[in-house]
């Protein structure tokens, strides 16, 4: 069949065959758009096809079966929500963690579900207020210090995956019961409820926590003493921060946020009261390189060591930063400082002074995790003089002095507190 087309008087001939793809390219509404002025016809077999063009003709690649599945999985895409159950089970499937610590990290968001839950209720709940007692480094536990300690003791140690307990609240760590429960190997220490002096107040507060691979090192019936027993084990399964297995912390404010690391970076997620979950809000978190916010307790300025207040003088003076020198800001908790720093960079800082030389900062259970997460988010954690991770654990609440955050800012610092030693 001849085909031709017309266009302002000019033919074009072409061969039969093209005729048959021409036109049901021509005749497919969800491939052309053509306009009001353009005029096809097809005739029969035998009859040419004319075609008079008066405008241009529009053609898509997309078919309309194309775009409507892709409508439809927009649609479906829409209400999809990724949580930590579901990112802990793709970290399975990757073989990036075992089953056992997925379970322990499970139980930990059940901790960090219900002691939010105290928190936002604490005013009305009778749960502000000193508990009458002081923990095993002399302060006044709240309240709220000692039910946060029973609910995280209660979840793991339930959990059927965890020997050993070791709370910043507890005199020595704890054996997981194997009576009440599955024991399992994997030891976590933790800081129940980080940050407490502000909880009368109604600020930000959180808990932080580490876990241990499990160890046969200390067996448990090496001992009579089953106080000094547990407490060399953690000394011995403790390793340097560099080992842990994964760390994290959860901020209590105006939502809750869980963020940790299992070692492939930090991810962030965020509770949704409405279906009781930890969904991921925060992926792949990292810390910027640099950030002019530090967040030091600066009412101990004199009683710190010359270099630490030559450095703070430094990151005030105008003429050294172009006239736009740091910003301080404050909280009193190490979560809300630290989440802050994570996100927008900058400093954190809790240096030994004259009453504290090692400040007051627990390695165990608010140093190392901290710093881990920092080294996983592009960050650094030092003493001063010294990686936090690389600090070999000599008692179970051994305190150091603590830098963290944007790794160009620790190292300033460390231009400073390495050159006075």
């Amino acid at each position: 069949m001849a085909f031709s087309v017309s266009h302002q008087h000019k033919l074009v001939k072409t061969s039969a065959s093209t005729k048959s793809n021409v036109c049901s390219q021509i005749l497919r509404p969800s491939a052309c758009h053509v306009s009001k002025h353009l005029q096809v016809s097809c005739i029969s077999e035998n009859s040419p096809l004319t075609i008079t063009r008066r405008s241009s003709v529009s053609c898509k690649a997309v078919t309309v079966e194309k775009q409507s599945a892709q409508a439809q999985t927009k649609q479906q895409n829409e209400y999809e929500i990724f949580t930590l159950t579901t990112w802990l089970f793709k970290l399975e499937k990757q073989g990036t963690i075992n089953n056992e610590l997925a379970v322990v990290i499970s139980s930990i968001a059940l901790a960090c579900k219900q002691i939010a839950s105290l928190v936002n209720r604490a005013g009305i709940s009778n749960l502000t207020g000193v508990a009458g007692a002081q923990n095993v480094q002399g302060e006044d536990q709240k309240k709220l210090d000692v039910v946060s300690n029973e609910v995280f003791k209660n979840c793991l140690s339930t959990s059927g995956r965890t020997g050993i307990l070791a709370s910043e609240e507890e005199d020595f760590p704890v054996a997981v019961d194997i009576a009440d429960a599955y024991s399992g190997n994997y030891i976590v220490c933790f800081d129940p409820l980080d940050g407490s002096s502000n909880i009368d107040a109604g600020i930000s507060v959180g808990s932080i926590w580490g876990v241990y691979e499990p160890s046969e090192e200390c067996p448990m019936d090496a001992h009579d003493d089953a106080n000094k027993l547990m407490e060399q084990c953690v000394v011995n399964v403790c390793q340097p921060g560099k080992d842990l297995a994964a760390a994290g912390y959860c901020l209590y404010s105006s939502s809750t946020i869980m963020v940790l690391s299992v070692g492939t970076g930090v991810f962030g997620f965020t509770l949704d009261p409405m279906i009781g979950e930890f969904v991921l809000t925060h992926k792949d978190v990292k810390i910027p390189e640099v950030g002019k916010i530090y967040s030091f307790n600066e009412g101990n300025n004199d009683l710190w060591d010359e270099s630490v207040q030559e450095y703070i003088k430094s990151l005030k003076s105008p003429e050294k930063w172009d006239g736009k020198p740091y910003s301080s800001r404050y909280i009193g908790s190490l979560v809300g400082d630290f989440h802050r720093t994570l996100l927008y960079g900058g400093i954190y800082g809790y240096p030994g002074d004259k009453k504290n030389k090692n400040g007051k900062l627990r390695l165990l259970y608010e140093c190392a995790p901290m710093s881990y997460l920092a080294e996983q988010a592009g960050g650094l954690g030092s003493t001063g003089t010294t990686r936090v991770l690389d600090v070999v654990p000599e008692a179970v609440h051994q305190r150091v002095p603590l830098f963290v955050g944007s790794k160009k800012e620790v190292e300033y610092l460390e231009s400073f507190t390495k050159k006075s030693k």
